[in-house]
């Protein structure tokens, strides 16, 4: 379980690296948004469990601000100013304070940043926010497992990413049965 563990860590920070690194082409709601079910691994080959056809983008927000917001946020990410990035985030949330997919960036950002313990608490925030997005969720649980791992606790990690999986289940089998 513990490759399984590394290889998760490993897969959200491309997702996340590789999310900062979109097209200015892309619409706001897509740009740099990572794929629940990554196709490949780091090292190309297909990842156990995934899905072949492409998981349409989670609407972020409706407001044009937030949106606004939330590509700068991208785009200082991308560029390496990631403390821009997260007072674009955190306006955007003084705008839209219950907006789940925010908190997950936010909580995305300070993974990234190596502030683990804010990471988790933000993650937290966006579970309470997201109702029954059973996407989100999973994307919650891998930065709370993945926060885990970087502070040393394989056990609350691996709990963490069990959650996750069972949400992702639950998404593939929503996607299979077409609910």
């Amino acid at each position: 379980m513990k490759t399984r563990s590394r290889l998760s860590f490993i897969a959200a920070l491309l997702l996340l690296l590789g999310g900062c690194a979109s097209a200015p082409t892309q619409t706001p709601a897509t740009t740099g948004m990572p794929e629940l079910f990554p196709q490949e691994t780091p090292t190309g080959t297909p990842e156990e469990g995934a899905i072949a056809e492409a998981v349409p983008p989670p609407v972020m927000s409706g407001n044009q601000a937030v949106i606004a917001l939330l590509d700068r946020a991208r785009i200082d990410t991308g560029a390496g100013r990631r403390e821009s990035a997260g007072a674009s985030l955190e306006r955007a949330l003084r705008i839209e304070p219950r907006n789940a997919w925010l908190w997950y960036e936010l909580a995305q950002l300070r993974l990234a940043q190596g502030q683990y313990a804010q990471a988790i608490s933000l993650a937290r925030k966006s579970i309470s926010f997201a109702a029954r997005d059973r996407r989100l969720l999973a994307l919650d649980w891998r930065v709370i497992g993945n926060a885990r791992v970087a502070q040393g606790n394989p056990t609350g990690a691996e709990q963490a990413f069990e959650r996750a999986a069972e949400f992702e289940q639950s998404v593939r089998l929503e996607t299979d049965h077409g609910y």
